[in-house]
């Protein structure tokens, strides 16, 4: 069983910053990506940011420059710097892992419940 535990949403300005975090447990072999997508209402869910265990970064253009995505291998952790955020970035916030849970099965995707963010105008 694998789990996936987010924090650090909430309501700021526009301009002001955000930190959320990701923490995977559980039965875990590897984790070869984690990363953030969000949903706005009416929206498909979207690829945020996410990053490689070797480190390899992907952006979305409209957070390029504003977001950076970081990760902790040894706890098996993933975070989501946001600065300057503007009212389009308001959105429920998921994390997500593709996760082997042992070295002979194949690697799954796995999410999070998600977590608001809010920016006003």
């Amino acid at each position: 069983q694998v789990h996936l535990v987010e924090s650090g949403g909430g309501l700021v300005q526009a301009g002001g910053s955000l930190r959320l975090s990701c923490a995977a447990s559980g039965r875990i072999f590897s984790i070869p990506q984690m990363g953030w997508y969000r949903q706005a209402p009416g929206n498909q869910r979207e690829l945020v940011a996410r990053i490689s265990s070797f480190g390899r970064l992907e952006y979305a253009d409209s957070v390029k420059g504003r977001f950076a995505v970081s990760r902790d291998n040894t706890n098996n952790t993933v975070y989501l710097q946001m600065n300057d955020l503007k009212p389009e970035d308001t959105a429920v916030y998921y994390c997500n892992a593709l996760i082997k849970t042992t070295i002979a099965t194949v690697t799954n995707a796995y999410w999070g419940q998600g977590t608001q963010v809010t920016v006003s105008s």
